[in-house]
């Protein structure tokens, strides 16, 4: 039987387009949202998927279907039906943590296949960065057909960044903002994953602190609203509705809802001048990989993680 290529796509939505332009290959949809909650360097050990289960229920009220996440990663147990892999993720932060995790759980099944990445983000004659699934048929197929040979250097890379991830030092992560890879888009993520820490000043992460200034100095009507708002101007983030909904709830000391629009309130506007450090005011327990959110604030001078004074594990 003549091998094929697999597809592993970051969700169903591209999975669907690509198997719609006669894209040929197996595809295997990957279902995770890695960049909040706590993981384990081993991907998708019991201990992980207990981690995970854990997580989206407490934050989410969300019960994992892991059977269905087993299902779809069985086809990477047979490994020798595949000629090579195609990695298909997009430029942010949500998509990138997921990709280190798929370059890493190859490389702990020791599948040696050769393996691509298609990344999308800068197109030629738009302003805004664009995910895959909103790119044309034709530019699509076009990045399908640049695609990227990831070297052992990219690789290995990519392994070491899940590791620190999953581990208690994610400043070890800043010499690799500078290293030179195939990722085009890593160094943006890892700055924005630094930043998702509570300022030093303030309190506030730095998407935080951008949707209290979209709720300053525009009229928001609504909460969708917001959502919509923050959807188009979060940068390298890449939160889907799921995660930004928790947030704006959890901003929720920091605005009142009118009659026919949002408004900052007093802390809010204090948050905004960086008068207070309201790290204590909003819910910090979320995790990101082996690090809770609270045990660090990022110094905007020393550009780096510092460990939480006060915090109480």
């Amino acid at each position: 039987m003549e091998k094929q290529t697999l597809h592993i796509t970051n969700g169903s939505v591209l999975t669907n387009l690509l198997t719609e332009l006669k894209v040929e290959g197996d595809y295997l949809t990957w279902q995770a949202m890695l960049c909040e909650g706590p993981t384990t360097e081993k991907v998708f050990s019991e201990e992980f998927l207990e981690l995970r289960k854990v997580h989206f229920k407490k934050f989410y009220d969300v019960e994992v279907d892991n059977e269905l996440i087993e299902n779809e990663l069985e086809k990477l147990n047979h490994s020798s039906r595949y000629s090579e892999i195609v990695l298909w993720f997009e430029y942010d932060l949500f998509c990138h943590i997921n990709m280190v995790a798929v370059i890493s759980l190859i490389k702990q099944k020791k599948i040696n296949l050769p393996i691509y990445l298609v990344c999308s983000g800068r197109v030629k004659g738009s302003k805004n960065l664009k995910g895959l699934s909103e790119l044309s048929s034709e530019q699509l197929l076009q990045h399908y057909k640049n695609k990227v040979l990831l070297n052992a250097e990219d690789l290995e890379m990519a392994t070491n960044v899940w590791s620190i991830y999953c581990g208690v030092d994610h400043n070890l992560l800043k010499p690799l903002i500078v290293k030179s890879s195939s990722f085009d888009y890593l160094s943006n993520c890892l700055k924005a994953h630094l930043e998702r820490f509570p300022d030093a000043v303030s309190g506030l992460n730095d998407l935080e602190r951008n949707i209290l200034v979209i709720l300053n100095t525009q009229k928001i009507t609504s909460k969708n609203h917001l959502l919509g708002y923050i959807l188009n101007y979060q940068g390298f983030f890449g939160y889907g509705d799921f995660q930004l909904k928790r947030i704006i709830d959890e901003l929720g000391v920091f605005y009142t809802i009118k009659e026919d629009h949002l408004e900052l309130n007093r802390d809010g506007h204090l948050a905004l001048q960086n008068q207070h450090n309201f790290a204590d005011t909003i819910d910090n327990q979320m995790i990101y990989g082996g690090v809770k959110k609270a045990a660090f604030h990022f110094s905007r001078t020393e550009n780096k993680l510092i460990k939480s004074v006060h915090y109480d594990d």
